[in-house]
Order: C-alpha cells, then sequence, then structure tokens
C-alpha cells in the first residue's frame, strides 16, 4: 500500500534541526574569541561612518581598478593606525568607511589622499592677510608691477632663517602647520585622465564644468611661471576658504599654496622629488625640541635626488607639500644623503597619522566627504533598546493573535517562532566572527519584518489544515495532505521575498544593504524552521488524543462543518 503523500517521520526532522542548532553554538562558543555577542553596527554601539564619494577633474566615472586600489590603501592604513573593528566597503563610486566606539575621530583621517612632494621655496612665509597692493613684489621678482612706483609699495615679510640645527634641517621662522590629517575630509589627488571608451569615442560620463573651471583658473593664476600673474596670486589667494586646485596641482609647475593653518602663503617651484620615493615614515619625539617628527627612509632613487637636491641648495628652504599645503618649510644645513625629519607642531596622534598615510601610499583617486556621522554610545545603546523593544512588541502581538485564533496550533507557532530566534541569533554571532557582518538598525528593521514573513508560512498551513477538514476529514488525515498543498505555496512566497531582498541588496547602498540581508536571511532560515520544526510538531500533535481535541486545536468549527458534510455525503449515497 503507498503511503499518503505529505507522511513523515517527525522525529528525524526534529532530530536533524537539533543537530544543525548544536553545530551552530559549537562554533558559536568555540571558535573565534567564544562570546556570543553578534557584531554591532556603530548605530546600535557608537562610532563613526564617513562616506567618501570619488571624483574626477572631468565627471567621469571612476575605473573600478582604481577604487579598488583606493578601498585597498585605505584598509592598510586602517591596520597601520591600529583602529580595531573599522571596515572599508566599497559601494559603487563610494567607499564608506566605519569605525566602531570611540575610535571614530581617525575615520576622518583615513580617506585624506596623503600626496608628498618636495617643492623649493621662492619665496615666502608671507602673512595670509596681504595687503591687496599691485606693487607687492614676492621674492624671486625683482621690480613691481610695471607701471607702479615699487619705492611705495609695501613689501611681504621675508623673515631669515634660524640657527642651524644640528639634523641638517631646521625650521622656517613663521609658525609651522600642524598636518593635515588633524582636520577631517581634505581634498585628495586627482586620477589620471579617463581613458576613452573602446570604440574610440570620448567617455561619455558627464562632466563637471564648475570644477573644471575652477581648477583651469587657478592653474592659471598661481602654478604660472609670470612672475605678474604669482604676484597678484598671492594677494589674491584666500587660505580660509576651499582651494579648488587641491589634489590637481601640476608638479611641473610653480605653485602659489598656504601652510596648513591657512597663516602663511608660499610661491614655491616645481616639484624636484615625489613621495613614491618614501622608503618607510615613522613618528617619534622631537629630538631638538617639543611636539613629534616624521622620519622618512627614501628608495634608492629617491635618496640619490634628495641627496644631490640638498648639497646644491645649502642655505636654502625645501617646503614639505602634502595635499597642495606646506607641512613645513625647513631650511637645508647641510647635504642630507640619510634618514630625514619632517618637522612641525604635530602632535603624537598627527605624526602617527601623517607617517602611516605616507608608509601605504597616496590614494589613486580623489574623495570628498558625502557623509559624515557620529553616534555616540550612549545614542547607540538607546538605539539597541528601542529596536529590541520593538521586536518584542511584534513578537507578542503575532503570540497573541495565534493563541486567540488557532490555540493549541498558536502554541506550536509560537514555540517555532522562539526556535527561529535561537537560530538567526547564532547565524548573525558568526557572520559578524567570519565575513564581519555588523547588525544595525536597519537589520532589525529587516529581522522585525521577517517575523511577519515567518508567521505567514505557520498561517498558510494551517489554513490548508482547514480546508481539508471542511471537506470532511481528520485532523490526522488532514495533516499530511495539507501540508503537500500548503508546502508550495510556501516555497512559491518565500522565493518572491528572497529574490526581493537579493535585488535590493544588489541595488542597494549604505545601511539599506543591512535591511536587506537579514530579510533575506530571515527568509532562507524560516523555510529551515516550517521543514524541519512546525511540521514535524503539527504532525505529532495530530497523532495526540488531548491536542488533536478541536476544543484545544482551535479546529472545532471547522470539525462541526466537515462532519456535517460527511453526514450529508452518506444521506445521499444511501438514498
Amino acid at each position: 500500500m503507498a503511503p499518503t503523500p505529505g507522511q513523515i517521520r517527525p522525529w528525524r526532522y526534529l532530530t536533524a534541526f537539533v543537530g544543525i542548532v548544536v553545530v551552530l553554538y559549537a562554533l558559536v562558543f568555540f571558535t573565534g574569541d567564544g562570546r556570543p555577542a553578534p557584531k554591532l553596527g556603530i548605530d546600535l554601539e557608537g562610532g563613526t561612518r564617513v562616506t567618501l564619494s570619488a571624483r574626477t577633474e572631468t565627471g567621469a566615472v571612476p575605473p573600478r581598478d582604481q577604487l579598488l586600489q583606493a578601498q585597498q590603501i585605505i584598509e592598510q592604513r586602517v591596520n597601520g593606525l591600529g583602529v580595531s573593528g573599522a571596515e572599508v566597503v566599497l559601494d559603487g563610486s563610494n567607499l564608506t568607511i566605519t569605525v566602531p566606539g570611540a575610535q571614530g575621530d581617525d575615520a576622518r583621517s583615513l580617506g585624506q589622499t596623503a600626496q608628498l612632494r618636495f617643492r623649493e621655496v621662492i619665496g615666502g612665509p608671507f602673512p595670509a592677510t596681504l595687503p591687496e597692493q599691485p606693487g607687492a613684489t614676492p621674492p624671486g621678482t625683482e621690480e613691481g608691477v610695471p607701471g607702479e612706483n615699487p619705492g611705495t609699495a609695501p613689501q611681504p615679510p621675508n623673515p631669515q632663517p634660524p640657527a642651524p640645527q644640528p639634523q641638517g634641517a631646521g625650521d622656517s621662522s613663521g609658525a609651522i602647520a600642524p598636518v593635515a590629517y588633524s582636520r577631517p575630509l581634505q581634498q585628495p589627488t586627482p586620477p589620471p585622465t579617463p581613458p576613452p571608451a573602446p570604440d574610440g569615442s570620448a567617455n561619455p560620463a558627464p562632466a563637471d564644468p564648475e570644477l573644471a573651471a575652477a581648477i583651469a583658473t587657478a592653474r592659471e593664476t598661481r602654478q604660472s611661471t609670470d612672475p605678474a600673474v604669482q604676484e597678484q596670486a598671492l594677494v589674491a589667494l584666500d587660505c580660509s576658504a576651499k582651494d579648488p586646485l587641491r589634489g590637481y596641482d601640476d608638479p611641473a609647475k610653480p605653485l602659489v599654496a598656504c601652510n596648513q593653518e591657512g597663516t602663511e602663503k608660499y610661491l614655491l617651484g616645481p616639484a624636484f622629488l615625489e613621495g613614491t620615493q618614501i622608503e618607510s615614515a615613522t613618528a617619534g619625539v622631537n629630538p631638538n625640541g617639543p611636539g613629534y617628527v616624521v622620519s622618512l627612509t627614501f628608495k634608492s632613487e629617491g635618496a640619490a635626488i634628495w641627496g644631490d637636491y640638498t648639497s646644491k641648495n645649502v642655505g636654502k628652504n625645501a617646503a614639505f607639500v602634502l595635499d597642495g599645503e606646506v607641512v613645513s618649510a625647513p631650511t637645508i644645513n647641510s647635504a642630507i644623503y640619510g634618514p630625514t625629519e619632517i618637522s612641525g607642531q604635530f602632535t603624537q596622534q598627527e605624526a602617527q597619522d601623517l607617517a602611516a598615510a605616507l608608509r601605504y601610499g597616496s590614494l589613486p583617486l580623489s574623495f570628498e566627504a558625502s557623509e559624515a556621522e557620529t553616534v555616540s554610545a550612549t545614542l547607540g545603546l538607546a538605539s539597541l533598546e528601542a529596536g529590541l523593544l520593538a521586536g518584542m512588541v511584534g513578537l507578542a502581538m503575532v503570540f497573541l493573535y495565534c493563541l486567540f485564533y488557532y490555540r493549541i496550533l498558536g502554541v506550536l507557532t509560537i514555540l517555532s517562532l522562539v526556535l527561529s530566534g535561537v537560530v538567526v541569533y547564532a547565524v548573525l554571532v558568526l557572520l559578524g566572527r567570519w565575513i564581519g557582518f555588523t547588525l544595525d538598525l536597519a537589520g532589525v528593521a529587516g529581522f522585525i519584518v521577517a517575523i511577519g514573513i515567518t508567521a505567514d508560512s505557520f498561517v498558510i498551513f494551517f489554513e490548508r489544515l482547514k480546508d481539508e477538514m471542511r471537506e470532511g476529514r481528520t485532523f490526522r488525515s488532514a495533516v499530511p495532505r495539507g501540508w503537500v498543498r500548503a508546502r508550495r505555496t510556501i516555497l512559491t512566497a518565500d522565493a518572491v521575498s528572497f529574490l526581493a531582498a537579493a535585488v535590493l541588496y544588489i541595488l542597494a547602498v549604505g545601511q539599506v544593504k543591512g535591511f536587506a540581508f537579514t530579510l533575506g536571511m530571515s527568509t532562507v532560515l524560516d523555510l529551515v524552521v516550517v521543514f524541519l520544526v512546525t511540521h514535524p510538531l503539527v504532525a505529532m500533535a495530530s497523532h495526540s488524543r488531548i491536542f488533536s481535541s478541536p476544543t484545544l486545536s482551535g479546529l472545532g468549527a471547522v470539525a462541526k462543518i466537515g462532519a456535517q458534510r460527511r453526514r450529508a455525503a452518506a444521506t445521499a449515497k444511501g438514498a
């Protein structure tokens, strides 16, 4: 005799589920740090999230390989700074840096370009507020603008350098600006010009005309070789305003630049050495005074260039220019063929940040901050409590509805949801440990929505049972037949939900991905619970006299309808 469709051996399925739970929690407690706690996002634990948007000079779409290279360099900087728990995620043309806990200030410096260039100081330092007189002549020009009386024009100050320092390079007079990494969200170095399309046509990506015009204007004035234009650029340069040339200066031309505090201006010559020639960079205490310095060791080619330049320019100033701003402009006191120090008014953290950025190289793309979010630990804890409260309220409402409408079947629903939560929690802990998945508020929302999806599967199954019993079948015979009819509907509904979550995950960016991920994961785990727990428990209940009682099961009304139909069918058959 062939078995009835849908007949199963419940203990086999329940044993398989118990085995899965045991394996999951064995991995939770005996792998990694053994802590049974999921990895929380910054909106729950507190921390900082900075989103950097890549940009190019023409507005073209940044090349994928350069985005991946920038992501790798920033990840190296994260490791070099010792920031634990930070993540760098590539979303389209954006890089999202998340730093949990109290280390969030470091995230604001990780996206800096760190393009270091060495330039000759032609003139300066000048005060940032130069008098707007056309006759003011920067050092390096012998006369003022033609037609003006140079004798009456105020000259910019040109202080003398201080006494020599024993390490071979002393600071120039005037305030030395702190390193750029003490300021958040600087503009980095530009990428190379985007290549043409494969068919030879121009890149179809839209350009940014305002940015291109600002860069072109800045180059014409601040990178001109005409002394008169340089003079005007020194007077017109506003060190407190956003610099459109940051990251887009031409190293082969002179440059009118500010120091990093915005208090001084410099006229610099073309770059004679690039920061790419740096072999290593370390931060340490300044042996000749207060503060900290960054010690550089050059590669063989860079060391030769630096040694040759310093030997030929003793007594002159050389500027260390980081991302278009002068870090310091020390006087060359002797030829330097070994390690070199960048000195300035650095704190320990600033010196370490600069050394790490230079050590791991400059970014191949220019980025600007499109979003910066800082969440305190207290606010994160409040958000977590609110999310848990919302989840408990949702569960309580589902529990009350199931108990009121399905009675004993409602108890099985509650038990299935609890077991589903047990599996979900273990999976969350392991995903956070293995792939760095962090649970944020959007993910909590995904789980709350998934409660309804899981409950829907139970409702489909139970309503199919009622349909079978209305047709005159008993509870025991209705379970296997109802499961066969409900199984396809459940699979179809969960497949649609999973596809929707997958599409949302692929197309979305930022925190929406967390919502889509948890929704899709919960949908898959819903199938595991329905097939391995709910169906076997209902099958076991159908074989129990107590649980199959119409009063306890909540199926008394449909059982009466079924009995009436059976009697009517018997009467019709007897007639």
